[in-house]
């Protein structure tokens, strides 16, 4: 990995080596100042472009984020990398054009790349909010079905299936309004598999009755708001 890293390290160097060789080679150190602006916003440009994976949220979908985010900080330094050629190969003494021309590029490309930022954002939490709604409903129906198996009474495993049906039809979509009924519900899980360990057959219905009603309550809920 060290390796790896080093490797794209001297990758990453090989355009300012050269961009600067030349620079510096063919056109030494007296510019205006226009063409110093014009140095500047390159390696600007160039830098956006290497920090870009720092600015990739981590997520589900970061692979499409992460392209979404490249191809902006590519184009911009493409364009960038264009028209600062152009004001360095022309050098007018007024730095005036160079710096306003390249500043509204930049600022272009601010506005764009942040937009695109939050837009990650709000996509990578309502992933998030999805996972953690399915796994409410995932989670507690492996529990309770893996909780089957060890219970012999016919009419305690007969209520324990009413509450493994329920949560396994449940809706996955959730709301916040009904998040404190889930952590009940979470907790009941518990307290049934505690109840089953033991092999109390009246705690067992009593339990699994109780959470039959608060799954179903969760549900009426969730029904009332969408």
């Amino acid at each position: 990995m060290k390796r790896i890293n080093i490797l794209w390290g001297i990758l990453n160097l090989i355009f300012l080596i050269v961009f600067n060789a030349l620079f510096f080679g063919l056109g030494g150190v007296n510019h205006h100042v226009s063409v110093w602006m014009s140095y500047g916003f390159i390696h600007f440009a160039y830098f956006m472009l290497l920090l870009t994976p720092k600015l990739i949220r981590e997520g589900k979908s970061a692979a499409v984020f992460g392209f979404s985010l490249y191809s902006i900080s590519a184009t911009y330094f493409l364009i960038e990398f264009v028209t600062g050629i152009i004001f360095i190969l022309i050098s007018p003494e007024s730095y005036k054009a160079a710096f306003l021309v390249q500043l509204c590029i930049a600022g272009l490309y601010g506005i764009i790349l942040v937009s695109h930022m939050l837009s990650n954002e709000y996509t990578a939490n309502a992933e998030e909010k999805r996972q953690h709604q399915i796994t409410y409903v995932k989670d507690a129906s492996a529990k309770v079905k893996s909780l089957l198996e060890n219970i012999s009474d016919k009419e305690a495993k007969k209520a324990v299936e009413r509450v493994y049906d329920a949560i396994y039809s449940s809706p996955v979509k959730s709301h916040s309004l009904v998040e404190r009924k889930e952590t009940r519900i979470r907790q009941s899980v518990n307290e049934l598999a505690d109840a089953v360990e033991t092999g109390n057959k009246e705690e067992i219905i009593t339990i699994a009755n109780s959470l039959l009603f608060s799954i179903n309550e969760r549900n009426n809920l969730l029904k009332s708001f969408h």
